[in-house]
């Protein structure tokens, strides 16, 4: 690999887990249109942009390929239904004051992907790895035990994500095809909530402001743009280099919360954050040792 294309890598993989980080500005932004509003909106302007990218790029003979295999596209539903729900919970959380909750639970998902890695991939874990998925359960025990409350934001965007990476990773599809297919199942049922069901002051885009509509139209290029900086960084670094960028996101959530929209870090969150940080340096320095992290997924 030469300096330049890995030079390329680090500022590609920089933009997109910078861009992930971010996202929560641009939905807080339009936080006054329904949660369940804005993920239609995602479904449907990322999927008009990504099949523009598609034909643009003469991939359609590859979606073609997958609407062929019945067994594939069961299996794109199921992964539909599962980034969907994460796509919802994640916006929802970040609207309704619980930004600390999803950097939460972006922290906790590299250790969700060592114990699916365990469970369905017959990987083994290493000792290090055992002593950080331990102390992540700490984390998480000790707020549900002391404090009487349990991060299940952050543990459903956490096991949501993983098990969507899980399922993708062996698919084995581009990340282009695959988000393509997967906006394309949702297409139906996000027209018919927004142009059929939803009756909010926001959901009829002729009576909107053209600000708010640009807004909205915009959710394709905050879905596809990360992804595509990130596609572009995994084919030019090593998955060892591109692992350790991906607390960049979750770390810039964390300071927007606190810093910026004013979310009180509470002691209860405190502690499960000292633990999951605390994991996470064991984790890195394991992943340091051994010469490799686990593979990353894209976020989509």
């Amino acid at each position: 690999m030469s300096q330049q294309t890995e030079r390329e890598g680090i500022i590609y993989a920089l933009s997109a887990y910078t861009l992930w980080g971010i996202a929560p500005i641009y939905f807080k932004t339009i936080a006054a249109v329904p949660a369940i509003e804005i993920l239609t909106h995602r479904v449907i302007w990322s999927c008009a942009l990504l099949m523009v990218l598609v034909l643009l790029g003469r991939q359609w003979h590859k979606v073609q390929a997958v609407l062929r295999q019945p067994k594939v596209l069961l299996t794109l539903a199921f992964t539909s239904f599962t980034v969907g729900g994460n796509w919802l919970l994640f916006i929802w959380a970040i609207n309704n004051g619980h930004m600390l909750d999803a950097s939460l639970g972006y922290y906790i998902n590299p250790l969700f992907n060592v114990l699916l890695g365990m469970l369905f991939l017959s990987e083994k874990l290493r000792r290090l790895q055992w002593w950080a998925v331990a102390l992540a359960f700490i984390g998480v025990a000790i707020q549900l035990i002391a404090f009487g409350s349990l991060p299940w934001i952050a543990l459903v965007l956490a096991s949501s994500f993983a098990l969507y990476g899980l399922v993708r990773k062996k698919l084995a599809l581009d990340a282009l095809t695959g988000l393509l297919l997967e906006t394309l199942i949702m297409l139906p049922a996000a027209a018919f909530y927004l142009w059929g069901i939803a009756d909010s002051p926001t959901s009829h885009m002729t009576e909107n402001g053209w600000q708010l509509n640009l807004l909205l139209i915009a959710a394709g290029a905050v879905t596809t743009a990360p992804l595509l900086c990130f596609t572009a960084a995994a084919t030019r670094l090593k998955l060892s280099t591109l692992g350790f960028f991906q607390y960049i996101g979750p770390s810039m959530m964390f300071i927007l919360a606190v810093t910026l929209y004013g979310e009180a870090l509470a002691m209860d969150k405190l502690i499960t954050f000292a633990c999951i940080w605390s994991a996470l340096v064991i984790f890195t320095l394991d992943g340091l040792r051994n010469g490799k992290t686990k593979p990353v997924p894209a976020k989509e």
